[in-house]
């Protein structure tokens, strides 16, 4: 039994080597500014799933469009162009986050009717950019 825990550790350690994503490099308050909202994003995730689990569909729907839809684009506008990750990021990485902004704000606008059935089905789509990005972009 050591032996096999040993030998996934091992193997699990050499995967973890080889990172095959693509490393973008953006300015350093580019970098910070979008660890920071991939933070605040999972936090709303977190609270979108904890509030359908609770049955608050609606409410669930205002937090999906809010903090995560297209009403949560452009969040950083107002900074300067080294602290805007969009600007830096390659196309396909930028088309990723903008397909989660438009998938969180279907997902808004059928939780907001109160349909927890149809809410929940367009549920993994809320999360699917979320793994496409991260399973294919590092920043580091």
């Amino acid at each position: 039994m050591k032996a096999l825990i040993f030998a996934l550790l091992l193997a699990s350690t050499a995967v973890v080597a080889e990172d095959g994503r693509q490393l973008v490099r953006l300015p350093p308050p580019a970098q910070e500014a979008l660890r920071q909202e991939m933070l605040d994003n999972l936090l709303a995730v977190n609270e979108i799933l904890s509030l359908m689990g609770a049955g608050k569909v609606r409410e669930a729907g205002d937090v999906a469009e809010s903090r995560l839809g297209r009403s949560a684009m452009g969040k950083h506008r107002d900074k300067p162009f080294e602290a805007r990750p969009g600007p830096h990021m390659p196309p396909a990485m930028h088309g990723v986050g903008m397909d989660g902004h438009q998938a969180a704000s279907e997902f808004a606008a059928v939780a907001r009717t109160g349909d927890r059935d149809k809410a929940l089905a367009l549920l993994p789509n809320l999360t699917s950019a979320c793994v496409a990005c991260h399973f294919s972009f590092r920043t580091r």
